[in-house]
């Protein structure tokens, strides 16, 4: 069957319901861009090349990605291997994970900055131990950006670990492992080698999910102290307007792009995972 024969096997309405929601997505879209051009007429793209000449915005947008590369590495390996051993070994305990995965849409992000502060801004020791750091995390940076990264783990976990379970869902993961195991790997090139690549699409949305919360979060990176794009878009808009508006532009087709990457990486890959 054709790819227009398909297409005109499509409903009307749901045309018509398509139509709708890509208008309410579009046009605000359109009118942001639209007001970013009207800073000077006879040069439409100024507030562009005012905010692309900045360099406190290639600063923090730089530093944002690299926390955001740096949230998607660890939150990779710390939600795979969990999520393949709860689906192969410990199925009765995944409506527990489950449920904690949810916290952070429950406890606000104002609630989780807070208690890193209270925890970590004052001299801490391990629990049971006689271990004591005198050194409070936020009193270098290397600590707070591993508190920042942290605290967007958090942030990223419930759209993170849905996309990895989803992901797993579409491929047998007991047999590719039974089969793994009788080839002589170890636990690690299971999970490197054969589990990874079988869910890539899956880990391609979450991370695009994960990417876009970081680059654009706010309360974490204003309250501990973090030089990122989130927080220098919001002081920017409490003193412009065309500029701020070209940079949420700029930031939305990143995220477009993005997504159109992961289509054209992971194009086909679902019918070949679940062929496995």
């Amino acid at each position: 069957m054709s790819f227009l024969s398909r297409l005109r096997r499509v409903p009307f309405w749901s045309w018509i319901w398509f139509l709708v929601g890509a208008l309410y997505f579009i046009l605000p879209l359109f009118a942001t861009f639209e007001f970013s051009l009207t800073w000077d007429p006879a040069i439409p793209f100024k507030a562009y090349q005012r905010s692309f000449a900045d360099n406190k915005f290639w600063e923090t947008f730089i530093y944002s990605n690299v926390l955001a590369v740096a949230t998607i590495i660890f939150s990779i390996v710390l939600i795979v291997p969990t999520a393949y051993w709860i689906r192969l070994r410990l199925p009765q305990a995944r409506r527990i994970v489950e449920f904690i995965t949810l916290m952070p849409f429950v406890v606000p992000a104002i609630i989780l900055v807070f208690g890193l502060i209270r925890i970590y801004s004052t001299p801490f020791s391990i629990p049971f131990t006689d271990i004591v750091f005198m050194q409070p995390l936020t009193n270098f940076k290397a600590g707070t950006n591993i508190l920042i990264v942290s605290g967007y783990m958090v942030l990223a976990m419930p759209y993170m670990y849905r996309s990895v379970d989803t992901g797993m869902r579409t491929v047998d993961i007991r047999t590719l492992t039974e089969a793994a195991q009788s080839l002589g790997a170890n636990w690690f090139v299971i999970i490197s080698r054969v589990i990874l690549p079988n869910i890539r699409s899956a880990l391609l949305s979450g991370a695009l999910l994960t990417f876009a919360i970081v680059v654009g979060e706010v309360t974490l990176a204003s309250f501990l102290g973090v030089n990122a794009f989130g927080p220098y878009l919001f002081l920017l808009g409490q003193h412009r307007a065309y500029e701020p508006a070209a940079l949420s532009f700029f930031s939305f087709l990143l995220t477009w792009l993005a997504m159109g990457l992961i289509q054209l990486v992971s194009g086909g890959q679902g019918q070949a995972a679940g062929a496995h």
